[in-house]
Protein backbone atom coordinates (compact mmCIF):
# COMPACT_ATOMS: atom_id res chain seq x y z
CA UNK A 1 0.00 0.00 0.00
CA UNK A 2 2.66 2.49 0.86
CA UNK A 3 5.95 2.49 -0.64
CA UNK A 4 9.26 4.72 0.25
CA UNK A 5 9.83 7.60 -2.65
CA UNK A 6 13.78 8.36 -2.23
CA UNK A 7 14.49 11.85 -3.50
CA UNK A 8 15.77 10.77 -6.65
CA UNK A 9 12.11 9.36 -7.30
CA UNK A 10 10.53 12.44 -6.31
CA UNK A 11 12.81 14.64 -8.30
CA UNK A 12 12.21 12.54 -11.74
CA UNK A 13 8.74 12.92 -11.61
CA UNK A 14 8.31 16.21 -10.08
CA UNK A 15 7.87 19.11 -12.08
CA UNK A 16 10.16 22.12 -11.39
CA UNK A 17 8.97 25.50 -11.84
CA UNK A 18 12.02 28.28 -11.49
CA UNK A 19 9.83 31.15 -11.30
CA UNK A 20 5.92 31.19 -10.56
CA UNK A 21 2.93 29.99 -12.31
CA UNK A 22 1.49 33.41 -13.60
CA UNK A 23 -2.08 33.38 -11.64
CA UNK A 24 -5.22 34.01 -14.19
CA UNK A 25 -7.53 36.93 -13.44
CA UNK A 26 -10.91 35.30 -12.80
CA UNK A 27 -14.08 36.90 -14.04
CA UNK A 28 -16.06 39.26 -11.79
CA UNK A 29 -19.21 37.73 -10.71
CA UNK A 30 -22.23 39.49 -10.51
CA UNK A 31 -24.25 38.34 -7.36
CA UNK A 32 -28.00 39.33 -6.69
CA UNK A 33 -28.41 39.29 -2.76
CA UNK A 34 -31.70 40.82 -3.16
CA UNK A 35 -33.93 37.89 -4.53
CA UNK A 36 -35.42 40.54 -6.79
CA UNK A 37 -38.02 41.55 -4.04
CA UNK A 38 -38.51 44.91 -2.62
CA UNK A 39 -37.27 45.93 1.19
CA UNK A 40 -41.07 46.59 1.81
CA UNK A 41 -41.98 43.17 1.79
CA UNK A 42 -38.50 42.12 4.23
CA UNK A 43 -39.91 44.60 6.08
CA UNK A 44 -43.53 43.38 6.09
CA UNK A 45 -42.20 39.88 6.90
CA UNK A 46 -39.95 40.82 9.76
CA UNK A 47 -43.04 43.05 11.64
CA UNK A 48 -45.40 39.81 11.21
CA UNK A 49 -43.20 37.56 12.83
CA UNK A 50 -42.47 40.21 15.29
CA UNK A 51 -46.12 40.83 15.81
CA UNK A 52 -46.31 37.29 16.80
CA UNK A 53 -44.20 37.56 19.65
CA UNK A 54 -45.54 40.16 20.91
CA UNK A 55 -49.05 38.59 20.28
CA UNK A 56 -47.53 35.48 22.42
CA UNK A 57 -45.68 37.79 25.38
CA UNK A 58 -49.05 39.89 25.98
CA UNK A 59 -51.26 36.65 25.95
CA UNK A 60 -49.10 34.25 28.04
CA UNK A 61 -47.66 37.27 29.73
CA UNK A 62 -46.07 35.15 32.93
CA UNK A 63 -42.38 36.03 34.68
CA UNK A 64 -40.78 33.10 33.69
CA UNK A 65 -41.65 33.50 29.90
CA UNK A 66 -38.99 36.59 29.63
CA UNK A 67 -35.91 34.91 29.22
CA UNK A 68 -37.45 32.60 26.05
CA UNK A 69 -39.49 35.67 24.12
CA UNK A 70 -36.08 38.07 24.93
CA UNK A 71 -34.46 35.04 23.21
CA UNK A 72 -36.56 34.63 20.34
CA UNK A 73 -36.80 38.53 19.83
CA UNK A 74 -32.80 38.49 19.50
CA UNK A 75 -33.22 35.77 17.22
CA UNK A 76 -35.79 37.55 15.26
CA UNK A 77 -33.54 40.75 14.92
CA UNK A 78 -30.62 38.12 13.81
CA UNK A 79 -32.61 36.21 11.42
CA UNK A 80 -33.40 39.94 9.68
CA UNK A 81 -30.23 41.89 10.33
CA UNK A 82 -27.99 39.08 8.60
CA UNK A 83 -29.69 39.38 5.22
CA UNK A 84 -29.84 42.83 5.28
CA UNK A 85 -26.57 43.24 5.58
CA UNK A 86 -25.51 40.95 3.12
CA UNK A 87 -27.78 42.86 0.59
CA UNK A 88 -24.80 46.07 1.49
CA UNK A 89 -22.12 43.72 1.29
CA UNK A 90 -19.90 45.58 -1.19
CA UNK A 91 -22.34 47.70 -3.10
CA UNK A 92 -19.91 48.85 -5.58
CA UNK A 93 -18.71 46.03 -6.92
CA UNK A 94 -22.08 44.04 -6.74
CA UNK A 95 -24.32 46.98 -7.96
CA UNK A 96 -27.49 44.87 -7.03
CA UNK A 97 -30.14 46.88 -5.52
CA UNK A 98 -33.55 46.00 -4.56
CA UNK A 99 -36.50 46.73 -6.04
CA UNK A 100 -38.45 49.80 -5.65
CA UNK A 101 -42.01 49.11 -4.48
CA UNK A 102 -43.19 50.72 -7.91
CA UNK A 103 -40.81 48.22 -10.23
CA UNK A 104 -41.89 45.30 -8.38
CA UNK A 105 -45.24 45.96 -9.29
CA UNK A 106 -44.99 46.11 -13.12
CA UNK A 107 -42.22 43.41 -13.49
CA UNK A 108 -43.29 41.07 -10.40
CA UNK A 109 -40.45 38.39 -10.05
CA UNK A 110 -39.13 35.59 -11.82
CA UNK A 111 -38.42 32.03 -9.65
CA UNK A 112 -37.51 29.08 -10.66
CA UNK A 113 -41.10 27.92 -11.57
CA UNK A 114 -41.79 30.35 -13.54
CA UNK A 115 -42.68 34.30 -13.33
CA UNK A 116 -44.86 35.54 -10.71
CA UNK A 117 -47.04 38.69 -10.73
CA UNK A 118 -46.10 41.45 -7.72
CA UNK A 119 -49.44 40.13 -5.69
CA UNK A 120 -48.70 36.40 -6.27
CA UNK A 121 -45.19 37.26 -4.96
CA UNK A 122 -46.35 39.00 -1.99
CA UNK A 123 -48.95 36.22 -1.07
CA UNK A 124 -46.25 33.61 -1.20
CA UNK A 125 -43.58 35.64 0.48
CA UNK A 126 -45.78 36.73 3.37
CA UNK A 127 -48.45 33.51 3.56
CA UNK A 128 -45.90 31.99 6.74
CA UNK A 129 -45.71 34.94 8.45
CA UNK A 130 -49.71 35.42 8.33
CA UNK A 131 -50.53 31.82 9.22
CA UNK A 132 -48.17 31.92 12.46
CA UNK A 133 -49.74 35.31 13.63
CA UNK A 134 -53.37 34.14 13.24
CA UNK A 135 -52.49 30.99 14.90
CA UNK A 136 -50.89 32.74 17.60
CA UNK A 137 -53.66 34.54 17.82
CA UNK A 138 -56.12 32.10 17.58
CA UNK A 139 -54.07 30.36 20.64
CA UNK A 140 -53.93 33.53 22.85
CA UNK A 141 -57.79 33.64 22.39
CA UNK A 142 -57.97 29.95 23.12
CA UNK A 143 -55.86 30.04 26.45
CA UNK A 144 -57.67 33.71 27.72
CA UNK A 145 -61.32 32.07 27.06
CA UNK A 146 -60.20 28.91 29.51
Amino acid sequence: MAEVLTRETVAARATIHHELPVAQARPRTEVDRTFGLPTALFLATGTLYFAFIGVMAIGFGNPGLIMPMAIMAVFLVMFFAVPGMWVLMKPVVNGSRAKSWNRFLSEGVQTNTGHLGAGEAAVQVLILPVLILVWGLGTATIAALV
